[in-house]
């Protein structure tokens, strides 16, 4: 309900829709930005840049979705928390001046209902991902990252699930905060052995999900 109320406020706005091609970068973290961005259509990855050069990833963004943290009322520009990088063949995404939508959350109780459901659903997110990664092994912390993966771009078939969506080794390990994508390689055959999960047309398949979730502590 507060989803729809929220898309039919972005539409009502007409406020601009920017469209990004693959593996292009909305922004940086660090980057001075004016606005808030809502994913209209498309996937998009926020991550962070260690010191150390390596890629650690913290969340797909779903079509609906704010992209950029909205904190800080009054400020015309606020640095970028984390980078924004598209990952499906193009994305749509609605550019709003941030001043003037939080003048607009403050004046409407129902967006104010929505900005705080975002904040509290993030939050969550984030401290079961820190959970997950304190908590697990590399084996758990990757079988998490495919319990989330099934649950983002699952698909149910024949009593399998398949992840209707490209993801490589490389960016599953910046997920579980592995450094050695051969480390993601190893395991992931060690799931196909296991007759856990297997690959088709280059897209994961789990074949049973509930050993993947007996593997992850919570």
């Amino acid at each position: 309900m507060q989803n729809r109320y929220f898309q039919e406020y972005l539409e009502s706005q007409k406020w601009e829709v920017v469209r990004k091609e693959y593996h292009e970068y909305l922004t940086y973290r660090g980057l001075l930005d004016s606005y808030v961005y809502v994913l209209k259509g498309g996937v998009i990855k926020t991550s962070v840049i260690l010191k150390d050069g390596r890629e650690f990833n913290l969340a797909y963004v779903r079509p609906g979705e704010i992209i950029s943290i909205i904190n800080d009322e009054t400020s015309n520009r606020t640095p970028a928390p984390f980078n924004i990088r598209v990952e499906s063949e193009e994305a749509f995404l609605y550019r709003v001046n941030r001043v003037e939508f939080w003048r607009d959350v403050n004046r409407n109780l129902k967006l104010q209902s929505y900005v705080k459901n975002y904040y509290r659903e993030n939050q969550q997110a984030y401290m079961y991902k820190l959970q997950t990664m304190l908590m697990n092994g590399k084996k758990g912390a990757l079988c998490a990252v495919l319990c989330e993966l099934a649950e983002l771009f699952g698909v149910a078939s024949n009593e399998k699930i398949l992840i209707d969506f490209p993801i490589t080794n490389e960016d599953i390990a910046g997920f579980c905060g592995i450094s050695s994508r051969n480390s993601v390689n190893r395991m992931m055959r060690e799931l196909r052995e296991a007759d856990i999960i297997e690959i088709n047309n280059r897209k994961i398949v789990i074949k049973d999900l509930v050993y993947l979730k007996s593997r992850v502590a919570e």
